[in-house]
């Protein structure tokens, strides 16, 4: 009685195990952000892909691949060179997201890690184009502008690939040691380009002073001239005493200068400095 019993007990738990492996073979889940590819052994990949929840499978016969179709983000970092032969190293971030209903499509054609096997081909690809088409120094001063165009060509090769980028932009960029030591040495050329500019028109001036000061000169030579020649010595005279009274008006401002008188009565006298 115990042993059929037993038996029974046995035979009911094999019944339930086999039951609940059936079952969990049957379902699968599909969390939110994510498809499902369906590997088939009759069919192959099936081209439709399946949403999100609880679906039944044939056990053993169909093979669930699970994929995220939620945006992601990849850096890409390539080694390229300039127009003017500048090496640069250039890094992009890409946010990406497969096709949904091109998901069989590329599971079939690139596998689960298809974007490991895309982006990066064909982001060096459209960076060695773009980057070569800019100088160095035009590559940073229109760095918004090489962004977009390297988005605007990411997105259309991608399209081929079924695969959209919700963003493309510029991360890090790099230029060699090279190009440090030409960029250190043209300011230096610019300044030194400004201080010979600078020296050049202070050159300039000074000439421009001397010729005036000699045209001034000249003139004045010119006009003393014909002052003598018009009146003879009486013009030499008075410049004589007008430059004495000078002299007078500024020795009677000192207070360290005496002037004692000729005791003969005589124009002459002596002049004493007090100190």
């Amino acid at each position: 009685m115990a042993a059929r019993f037993l038996n029974r007990v046995a035979g009911i738990g094999a019944t339930v195990g086999i039951g609940g492996f059936c079952l969990q073979e049957c379902i699968y889940d599909v969390d939110g952000g994510h498809r499902a590819v369906i590997f088939d052994r009759k069919d192959g990949i099936l081209d439709k892909s399946v949403g999100e929840g609880t679906h039944f499978k044939i056990p053993f016969f169909q093979y669930p691949t699970i994929l995220d179709v939620r945006s992601n983000y990849r850096l890409i970092s390539s080694r390229t060179g300039t127009r003017d032969l500048q090496n640069v190293n250039i890094s992009l971030r890409c946010l990406y997201r497969p096709n949904a209903d091109k998901l069989s499509h590329i599971y079939s054609e690139y596998g689960a890690d298809y974007a490991d096997r895309i982006l990066p081909s064909v982001g060096n690809e459209v960076l060695k184009s773009i980057v070569a088409q800019y100088d160095a120094v035009e590559l940073l001063a229109r760095r918004d502008q090489v962004s977009q165009q390297i988005a605007k060509e990411m997105n259309d090769r991608c399209r081929n690939f079924f695969l959209l980028l919700d963003d493309v932009s510029i991360t890090h960029l790099e230029y060699g040691p090279e190009f440090t030591r030409a960029v250190e040495q043209k300011q230096v050329a610019q300044q030194d380009a400004e201080r010979q500019k600078f020296v050049v028109m202070r050159s300039e001036q000074e000439r421009k002073a001397t010729v005036i000061k000699a045209e001034g000169e000249s003139e004045a030579a010119r006009l003393v001239s014909d002052a003598v020649a018009k009146s003879g010595s009486g013009f030499i005279e008075v410049q004589r005493i007008d430059a004495a009274r000078e002299i007078a008006e500024t020795l009677a401002k000192s207070r360290n200068v005496t002037y004692l008188p000729n005791q003969d009565g005589g124009n002459g006298g002596v002049l004493l400095g007090l100190q």
